[in-house]
């Protein structure tokens, strides 16, 4: 299976953490990592409940797939920086790998998440920002993603991936395009169409829709070191107030 497709089962098993009551009797960081990493089928039973747009079943599904592509799969919860309207928030993070013949594939996705409960299981969430990497090869490319968190509706803006050492004569090749959320609820990638870079990375300019919401991107590299894949969600709000959450 070619590396891309394995990011947004990653993205998708973070971002179906789920709305309610604020968050007190809700499980802790700790008990929400314990079920994350419990292999068993109905482990996540003990800290979600089904909500508005979410299905207890489909996020057990789509961890099940994520553990059989990244066998190791290690999760990682912990608090975070309270909002500006004073909610708690979660740092989540998964690290995985797996091996196809000669090549290891190496994976970690973040996200940032004020989720909401209803008594003593989860519901909702806001999803604050959120990306994953893959890698292969040898040695990890060094790079930076530089994509913004949140954008105001219909703004311009910049999405750059630059490769952090000096390129010494190396052809790379890469590829950016947007997730359309149909693919995302498919957990299906769009086509990459690779170009030779000559810039040390990946530089373009883009424009976030005119409504309120979200815009994931996917990206693509190829070095001689080996193959990088990346997605980033950007958040798409009206009004400026709310690029800082």
């Amino acid at each position: 299976m070619f590396p891309p497709r394995s990011l947004l089962p990653a993205l998708m098993a973070l971002a179906c953490l789920l709305v309610g009551a604020p968050l007190r009797a809700a499980p802790s960081p700790a008990a929400l990592e314990a079920a994350l990493n419990d292999p068993a089928p109905t482990s996540l039973a003990a800290v979600f409940e089904p909500g508005p747009g979410f299905a207890l079943a489909e996020l057990e599904a789509r961890r099940a797939a994520l553990r059989e592509r990244f066998p190791d799969l290690r999760w990682q919860v912990a608090p975070g920086t309270p909002l500006s309207d004073g909610r708690p928030t979660l740092e989540i993070s998964v690290r995985g790998s797996r091996q196809e013949g000669p090549t290891r594939y190496r994976m970690v996705a973040n996200e940032q998440v004020a989720l909401q409960s209803h008594g003593d299981r989860f519901n909702g969430q806001d999803v604050i920002r959120e990306s994953s990497l893959v890698r292969s090869g040898s040695k990890d490319l060094a790079l930076t993603l530089l994509v913004p968190d949140a954008v105001l509706t219909g703004q311009r803006y910049d999405l750059d991936v630059v490769v952090d050492e000096p390129l010494d004569g190396a052809i790379l090749a890469g590829a950016v395009a947007a997730v359309t959320p149909r693919q995302l609820a498919q957990s299906a990638m769009p086509e990459l169409q690779l170009e030779a870079l000559g810039g040390g990375g990946i530089f373009k300019t883009v424009q976030a829709p005119s409504d309120p919401g979200s815009q994931t991107w996917a990206v693509l590299l190829v070095h001689p070191d080996g193959i990088v894949t990346a997605t980033k969600r950007v958040r798409v709000v009206a009004d400026k107030a709310a690029l800082a959450p």
